[in-house]
């Protein structure tokens, strides 16, 4: 599996792990899309996949990322999905976790928010390292600032769709779920995972530094 620092520019029709990847993101794009709690709630909560996926086609032939990049796109898509078909309010994870986290209150869309900086962090820092060339400290910073722009964006426009939908229909989209603080909540749980995966890139880095480090002095040494 390829990461950020050793992915190539392969053709898709050569990408054979893309396919694969593309094949399961079909597949869970028509198992969510199976009767759905809400199904005009489903669409507009894909609208943004929906541009996400079409900007990952359009900039490929520029700049196809990694496996390891595709694979966690993969598996927040999944996430997303899984929210999007009960509406985020009534998944069923959420509904586990009530009694663990004594609410009243279903949590998924904290689970969601979170994913989202867990996992398009490594993407996104894969996209500065490789066609912005950030090599420095920056390339753990400039990923948890994008992902905190992006989920006040989201946050924006999520609000902007409350004011012109209907209440009923707004309420089923934001989900706030009477918490007033949703959205600033939502964009804490985002930039928590994306500081929390920027950090542990950081340590596995340094580590394999001081390994190859330590095997260069090692192999220096036997050969004297």
């Amino acid at each position: 599996m390829t990461t950020a620092t050793t992915a190539g520019t392969p053709y898709f029709r050569e990408n054979r792990f893309l396919h694969w990847m593309c094949a399961a993101a079909v597949l869970v794009l028509a198992v969510a899309a199976y009767h759905p709690d809400a199904i005009f709630d489903f669409f507009l909560e894909n609208g943004c996949v929906a541009f996400g996926l079409a900007f990952l086609v359009v900039t490929y032939r520029k700049l196809p990322l990694s496996d390891l990049s595709y694979l966690l796109i993969f598996v927040y898509l999944s996430v997303h999905e899984w929210g999007a078909h009960y509406k985020y309010s009534d998944v069923p994870l959420g509904e586990w976790m009530k009694p663990w986290l004594h609410t009243q209150r279903n949590m998924y869309d904290r689970v969601a928010h979170f994913s989202f900086g867990l996992l398009i962090s490594y993407p996104l820092q894969e996209f500065f390292m490789r066609q912005v060339g950030v090599r420095s400290g920056w390339r753990y910073v400039l990923p948890v600032e994008a992902i905190l722009s992006f989920s006040a964006i989201y946050e924006i426009l999520e609000a902007g769709a409350a004011m012109v939908l209907t209440p009923e229909r707004g309420e089923e989209f934001v989900g706030m779920q009477g918490d007033m603080w949703d959205s600033q909540e939502d964009m804490l749980m985002a930039g928590i995972g994306s500081v929390a995966v920027m950090i542990i890139l950081a340590v596995l880095r340094r580590r394999r530094a001081a390994k190859a480090v330590a095997r260069e002095l090692a192999e220096a040494y036997s050969s004297k």
